[in-house]
């Protein structure tokens, strides 16, 4: 946790919007952010919550305050999450929310394979 923690210090103009419920449970997460002069983003949701619509009702909500969202999806699905079950990749997600895939700029690490995603507001 504390490399995460690190990643998150580095961080500029960072925000945070929580997904919660009646329980005070925060089954979704999603933080915008500055890196290298462009904004980016992340989302984390909650299995019990994934395929309901709460990933565009996020999304919808960083649309309203940003112009400009960069992110990095993983676009393979030969991952086991932590709990034996296969990682489907949401980069369909992405595309039916208006996000270019480009396919030129990759994320390539020994644990991990991504492409980055871009939304613009004229993009809309």
């Amino acid at each position: 946790m504390a490399e995460f923690d690190k990643y998150l210090e580095n961080l500029t103009q960072l925000k945070h919007y929580l997904l919660t419920f009646d329980t005070d449970q925060i089954l979704g997460w999603a933080w915008t952010f500055d890196r290298e002069r462009e904004k980016w983003f992340a989302i984390i949701l909650s299995e019990e919550i994934q395929g309901k619509g709460f990933g565009r009702k996020i999304l919808n909500e960083l649309k309203q305050v940003e112009t400009v969202l960069n992110g990095w999806v993983v676009d393979r699905s030969n991952y086991i999450k932590k709990n034996g079950l296969p990682y489907i990749s949401p980069l369909k997600f992405y595309q039916k929310c208006g996000f270019k895939i480009l396919t030129d700029v990759r994320l390539e690490l020994d644990i991990i394979s991504a492409v980055k995603i871009l939304w613009t507001k004229e993009m809309e």
